[in-house]
């Protein structure tokens, strides 16, 4: 009996009520108390108090007992200000719905803080965390469901939400109900489910009025990331019941699954043109756009997802399509809050933060009659596609028309700068450790993209250049002359084991025979390890400044068309998207001060304490890698022929030396590392893929053959942690594991580090 009893007080105790955070600050500074003198009380370190004063984090049992034990006993001294009670955050106020609600009527689940907590920002370090990233509602609060309640029916943890016309706390009162609403039916009623727990009953009994509804009363959207952009339409997410209810099909036939959309003779898409709404020339598919012509600035679109169409790809959303409405809202609403709403797939959201964040134009300063124009962004791509080099352009490109049929080009003619895959045999040595351990670089491809100096504007071609590692562009060099066994490294030379290291200049870790295009990250890389480098020629996209030293007439029309430009366009981009894990990552308790054995201990097992968010952490990964390689996009179907242009290539963003530039310097890094700590320690790795290397070890654990001293690690070398570019445990297996693979599967150079997580080897052939 006892047992229950100490169950119930800790269940009353995981909901135990908090002011406002606003509050929370105040009552604590009243008494004269420190974070720090908090933080000791109840046994948490300061970063986690701070945390909750910010809204970056809500306290979990048992510490949110004793907090809000302590925040009560200081309301009792220290009353609010003002007669008005201060609302009470988690408080929850049944109440009864009628069955035909009115069209605006809105209410509220408890799924943890409140929407003023949910829309705070993590604010606490901006130096280093510059864009604001809301906080994701508690876990620990997430409502269950188990039966669909009755519209007439009390249903249970809902309460009242704010009149109409009231924004949450910090929000865009034209976007007060969020970015998203995953709409459901119960009980033949329609429910829009959105962030923070809120619930919209729908009137609308069409698609085309679904979207009517959706513009007009639904208060949904979200504010634009930069001053020049668009803020992003709504999102309105069917269930299959929602599906049903409006007449589309559940499931795409096999046909419709080919084509990727509906047929255009459907009934549906007959309402919408009836109704007089379009479709984006992607038609009715997985992830539909309907929309009406902008007039002015008044843009009039609302954007479908589909779970049940595979809208939500699970290698990116895991099981995230089939979580029940309110928990489907809180997932998605996280990752538009951090991120930006969904755009489509995680590609091609990633590549539209690019444009959201560095939009192509921006508004003229007012001119005579104090009218403003749309002129060219600076930083930006640009409005209009650019040609690529021909190194550059991928096999099929109309650039290479001219080439003979089945010519099949090699790294003389075309740029291979593509992430590692790279093995070799163990050593005698290395035969005789116990184990193989695989660390995995944190957003390897983020950090790559971090500071990376990128064209802008279109290709030069010079010959003979004197090589400027300021000057991004794809350079012919021959590299063959690098001997690993004798580098740099930092400013003194120093002897390595060179047949051990793979090559940092090709994908295979081959050392080069002789000319072939490099990414500039590459050739600087070469002048860093202590060598000459003397390019044949090169296609450049200098700024102003260097095209006139390189020997180029600028004209005034060439500045007008801002046709030489640089810069680190991917800024922004890299830093949205390392807040974004950073704190979705701090929500799962991986936060980025942790000791080197406190990170690991919070890694084991970090995705079971929330797994929506761990979907979210997946999906920013997603995000990135996709982004990055929609950069260089190939045809897609479409009856596409070899020399012919394709769909991709009328977007500014289409940039494959900006992709190759990123891949480069991501390899480079790793490269990088694996130098210092070989120089430092005598230790190499047995193989790499992409963003995961392989050291043969006695012990188990990275923190058994990384170089910490005093708690810091080797300077370059391998850093554990959660940054991007740090490095965490990826697997341990034991040496026999990998000499009996190998043996096997008769694949001596078989890349470990494919397997090294989990130990499973399938599809060795195909390398899946």
């Amino acid at each position: 009996m006892f047992e229950l009893f100490d169950a119930v007080d800790a269940l009353v105790a995981s909901r135990s009520p908090l002011p406002p955070l606003a509050e929370r600050k105040r009552l604590r500074a009243a008494h004269g108390l420190t974070i720090d003198e908090v933080a000791g009380a109840l046994k948490v370190r300061r970063a986690t108090v701070s945390g909750w004063e910010s809204g970056k984090t809500e306290p979990r049992p048992p510490e949110r007992e004793a907090y809000a034990r302590l925040l009560e006993k200081l309301a009792e001294l220290y009353p609010a200000p003002t007669a008005a009670a201060v609302p009470v955050q988690d408080a929850v106020v049944p109440t009864t719905f009628t069955a035909t609600p009115a069209p605006a009527q809105a209410r509220t689940l408890t799924t943890g803080p409140a929407p003023e907590a949910a829309a705070m920002t993590a604010s606490e370090n901006t130096q280093t965390s510059p864009a604001p990233v809301a906080a994701a509602p508690a876990t620990t609060s997430r409502p269950a469901r188990t039966t669909k309640p009755s519209s007439t029916s009390r249903r249970p943890g809902s309460k009242k939400a704010a009149p109409a016309g009231t924004p949450a706390g910090g929000t865009d009162p034209r976007f007060e109900n969020g970015p998203l609403a995953v709409v459901d039916i119960e009980d033949g009623n329609v429910f829009a489910y959105c962030v923070g727990g809120l619930v919209l009953d729908v009137p609308a009994k069409s698609l085309p009025s679904l979207v009517d509804w959706t513009l007009k009363e639904a208060k949904l959207g979200q504010p634009k990331l930069s001053g020049p952009g668009k803020d992003a339409d709504p999102l309105i997410v069917l269930t299959e019941a929602a599906l049903e209810r409006y007449g589309l099909p559940v499931a795409l036939t096999e046909e419709e699954r080919t084509a990727g959309r509906l047929p255009e003779g459907h009934k549906v898409i007959k309402q919408l043109t009836r109704a007089e709404w379009k479709l984006t020339k992607r038609g009715f598919g997985p992830w539909a756009r309907i929309y009406r012509p902008a007039t002015g600035s008044e843009r009039a679109c609302v954007q479908l997802c589909i779970p049940s169409w595979n809208a939500l790809d699970t290698r990116h959303w895991g099981a995230a399509g089939q979580l029940p409405p309110a928990e489907l809202a809180r997932l998605l609403g996280t990752y538009a809050s951090r991120v930006m709403t969904p755009r489509g797939s995680t590609a091609v959201t990633g590549l539209e933060l690019m444009t959201a964040l560095h939009p192509a134009t921006r508004a003229s300063a007012p001119d005579a009659d104090g009218k403003r124009h749309s002129e060219h962004n600076p930083g930006s791509l640009g409005k209009d596609p650019v040609d690529c080099a021909p190194c550059e352009a991928p096999d099929g490109h109309p650039l290479l028309t001219d080439l003979p049929r089945f010519h099949v080009r090699g790294p003389g003619e075309k740029i291979f700068e593509e992430a590692y895959d790279w093995a070799r045999p163990l050593t005698d040595t290395e035969c005789l450790r116990r184990n193989l351990v695989g660390l995995d670089v944190n957003m390897a491809f983020a950090a790559g993209a971090n500071g990376l100096n990128v064209g802008l504007g279109v290709p030069t071609h010079v010959k003979a250049p004197v090589f400027d590692p300021k000057l991004p562009g794809s350079w012919l060099v021959d590299l063959s002359h690098v001997d690993l066994s004798r580098v740099k490294v930092g400013k003194e030379w120093v002897g390595l084991d060179g047949a051990l290291l793979p090559s940092p200049f090709t994908p295979k870790g081959e050392r080069p025979e002789g000319p072939a295009w490099y990414a500039t990250p590459t050739v600087a890389y070469a002048q860093e390890l202590g060598y000459d480098v003397a390019p044949t020629e090169a296609w450049v996209r200098p700024n102003v400044q260097q095209a006139r030293a390189l020997g180029i007439t600028v004209t005034r029309a060439d500045e007008e068309a801002h046709r030489y430009a640089n810069g680190r366009f991917l800024d922004g981009w890299y830093n949205r998207l390392r807040d974004a894990y950073l704190a979705t990552m701090a929500d799962l308790g991986v936060d980025a001060d942790l000791s080197p054995e406190d990170f690991l201990a919070a890694m084991d097992g970090y995705k079971g304490r929330d797994p929506e968010l761990a979907i979210v952490v997946s999906a920013v990964k997603a995000t990135v890698k996709g982004g990055l390689g929609k950069l260089r996009e190939r045809p897609r179907g479409e009856g596409w022929m070899p020399g012919e242009p394709w769909r991709a290539l009328s977007r500014p963003t289409w940039r494959p030396d900006i992709r190759a530039a990123v891949i480069s310097r991501t390899r480079i890094n790793l490269h990088r590392k694996v130098v210092k700590h070989a120089a430092f320690t005598g230790q190499y790795p047995v193989a790499i893929l992409s963003d995961c290397v392989v050291y043969a070890v006695d012990g188990e654990s990275p923190l058994d053959f990384l170089p910490y001293r005093e708690g810091k690690p080797l300077p370059g070398g391998f850093k554990l942690g959660v940054n991007p570019g740090l490095v965490k445990h990826e697997g341990t297996q034991t040496t026999l594991w990998a000499e009996g693979v190998r043996e096997q599967f008769k694949a001596p150079e078989l890349n470990l580090a494919r397997y090294i997580k989990d130990g499973t080897v399938t599809d060795v052939d195909n390398g899946e």
